[in-house]
């Protein structure tokens, strides 16, 4: 999986996506990445893989932090900058949410 510029990608669902395609997404990507079900060779990028889309799962599962996701991630597309250049973890940890085994709002690590 490539840098992305949102947590949406991490999942590869629209903005627009429902709580059941949320949960449908990451299921199948949990299903496929998951560092017990790869091969010994893919255990490392899959843990890192497997990471990341928990953590954008864990933030646009509950209403509340995906409001605020959403809001932040607005708030960063309109700088002149754009989030070309930015991967998700960059959003992720500037806008205060759980990224890649770390809880940014109680700052301690999975």
């Amino acid at each position: 999986m490539a840098s992305t510029s949102s947590l949406y990608e991490v999942l590869g669902i629209p903005v627009n996506a429902s709580g059941h395609e949320i949960k449908a997404a990451y299921r199948k990507l949990a299903r496929a990445l998951h560092p017990d079900v790869v091969s010994v060779k893919q255990k490392d990028m899959s843990a890192n893989e497997f990471m990341k889309i928990h953590a954008a799962y864990s933030t646009l599962s509950d209403p509340d932090k995906r409001a605020n996701y959403d809001r932040d991630l607005h708030r960063f597309r309109q700088r002149p900058t754009g989030l070309s250049s930015l991967s998700s973890a960059t959003i992720a940890a500037a806008s205060g949410y759980a990224y890649c085994g770390r809880n940014w709002e109680t700052d301690q690590c999975w």
